[in-house]
């Protein structure tokens, strides 16, 4: 009822923090302040406490990035804590199993991606050059597999082993004529080595025997494969390399210890696959800042030397990355690349203030098209919302943070800012820190989640539209810093603090 006058204000229609222009202009159905709120229905609350979510002994503190990480049994966390001196990557199977996987001395956050359970890992920092923060790949440090299973992740690829290869005739039966033979490497995560023991044999007609078959030095080995030529015409090169190998059929040797493999019977004709690819391919594959998949590809970019350059790896083999072939140049500006991702059948790629786009046009990612979508607007390593962290897209959009706002993005960016209602709240965070800005979509609370360099945790409820006049903001803070948020089996929210001990993560 009226009072003195004066109409109630109806409170249980409030549409959240309202920071644009002066204080003065706040519209009734909103607040200027509005810290530590939750919304549901049409009402508001507290918003509920955080507790630890381990129950081991010594929980982890210091906790820098949380990624979800779905293995072939669980939906899993990889997690990183960084002690301003080493940085560890545990993966956290549950409450009360966890695995270090993973040390490097520097290491300040990490990039992620999974891929047919595996996890790749790449270490990166940041870096002050003149009046730029960058984050790139860390020197002399590579991208890194875990299996998955609570054995130490290893580096990606892999060099191949010396030694010779021993050829002499068999039973069965060969094209005769001058072949070079040699052996292939695979490791248990699929990756396949340069073909090492180039050997000349000259084929009588009759099958061919392999002694001498080298062995590669690790437990990741676990296959080797004899690979070949077609029979040479004309005068030999010498060259062992300038010709075409292919693997042969049922020349795999199912383990790393035997030498021998006898009466191998094939014809040229036989000679499908092509393994020449494999002389381009890295050894070492470098650590960069950012990964992520596009049409089956692993793609990396941003890495020490080269803070304009993406890796992209052939479709399916994620460790197959050609140093001619997966290579794009994006056009140098001064600026790293900060981050990308694929939507509706396009990669985008992002810098702090500049988007582009490639077209895998069923060509050598070198020779994709590209295009120019924004001059003005990019984003940070971790300011793309994605669904349980998985690097996909959020239904048909991504959400985006740039410096100029929170956008949806189609293809475009979306005007007006999703964040539009508060735009001085945006503009007041500091821009030197924008790297800290982390982005997690839950699609079923129907709640934006962002890291804000403020150490703070910015919500946007979009139960009433994810459009910039209905979604919901709020701001929340703990006795604690907040550095990261991850959503794991499907909407619960886990956040990343200095200490657990005194307010969980």
């Amino acid at each position: 009822m009226a009072v003195r006058g004066h109409e109630p204000i109806d409170l249980s229609n409030m549409k959240g923090l309202w920071d644009r222009g002066d204080i003065e202009n706040v519209p009734l159905d909103h607040m200027s302040d509005c810290n530590n709120i939750e919304f549901f229905g049409n009402n508001f609350r507290t918003r509920d406490g955080i507790g630890i979510s381990q129950t081991v002994a010594a929980p982890l503190e210091n906790v820098k990035r949380i990624y979800n990480y779905p293995t072939q049994t669980a939906n899993t966390t990889l997690v990183l804590t960084y002690d301003g001196t080493t940085g560890n990557i545990y993966h956290v199977v549950n409450a009360s199993t966890v695995f270090l996987i993973l040390t490097i001395a520097g290491m300040e956050d990490f990039a992620f991606v999974p891929y047919a359970g595996r996890a790749y890992i790449s270490p990166f920092k940041s870096f002050t050059t003149g009046d730029l923060n960058i984050q790139k790949g860390m020197q002399n440090e590579f991208l890194y597999v875990y299996l998955g299973a609570g054995a130490a992740a290893r580096k990606a690829g892999g060099a191949a082993a010396v030694g010779s290869l021993t050829i002499v005739p068999g039973g069965g039966t060969t094209d005769p004529g001058l072949h070079l033979y040699g052996v292939v490497g695979e490791t248990d995560s699929g990756f396949l080595s340069q073909p090492i023991a180039l050997t000349t044999f000259t084929n009588t007609g009759t099958g061919v025997s392999f002694s001498t078959v080298p062995v590669f030095t690790g437990a990741q080995w676990v296959k080797r494969h004899i690979v070949a030529t077609k029979a040479i015409s004309g005068v030999y090169s010498g060259n062992t390399t300038g010709y075409e190998y292919f693997f042969i059929p049922n020349g795999t040797i199912n383990d790393n210890t035997t030498t021998v493999l006898n009466n191998l019977s094939y014809f040229d004709i036989d000679l499908l696959e092509n393994a020449s690819h494999l002389f381009d391919n890295y050894v070492d594959i470098p650590a960069g800042a950012c990964l992520w998949l596009y049409h089956d590809r692993l793609c990396l970019a941003c890495t020490f030397t080269d803070i304009s350059l993406i890796l992209i790896s052939a479709a399916g083999e994620p460790e197959a990355i050609s140093q001619i072939d997966g290579l794009i140049i994006v056009p140098p500006d001064g600026n790293p690349i900060t981050n990308g991702a694929e939507l509706r059948d396009v990669m985008y790629v992002f810098k702090r203030a500049f988007t582009t786009s490639y077209i895998d046009n069923e060509e050598e990612p070198s020779s994709w098209p590209d295009s120019t979508v924004d001059p003005s607007l990019g984003t940070c390593v971790h300011g793309i919302g994605t669904v349980l962290d998985s690097g996909k897209s959020t239904v048909d959009f991504l959400v985006v943070a740039t410096f100029a706002g929170v956008y949806l993005f189609n293809g475009r960016y979306i005007a007006p800012e999703l964040s539009w209602k508060i735009s001085n709240f945006w503009a007041n965070q500091d821009r030197d820190e924008y790297r800290k800005i982390q982005i997690a979509v839950s699609t079923i609370r129907k709640v934006i989640y962002i890291v804000l360099p403020d150490t703070r945790l910015l919500t946007g409820n979009y139960e009433n539209g994810m459009d910039p006049k209905n979604i919901r903001w709020s701001p929340s803070s703990w006795y604690t810093i907040v550095n990261c948020v991850a959503i794991v089996n499907i909407d619960e929210i886990i956040i990343g603090c200095e200490h657990p001990s005194i307010n969980g993560s």
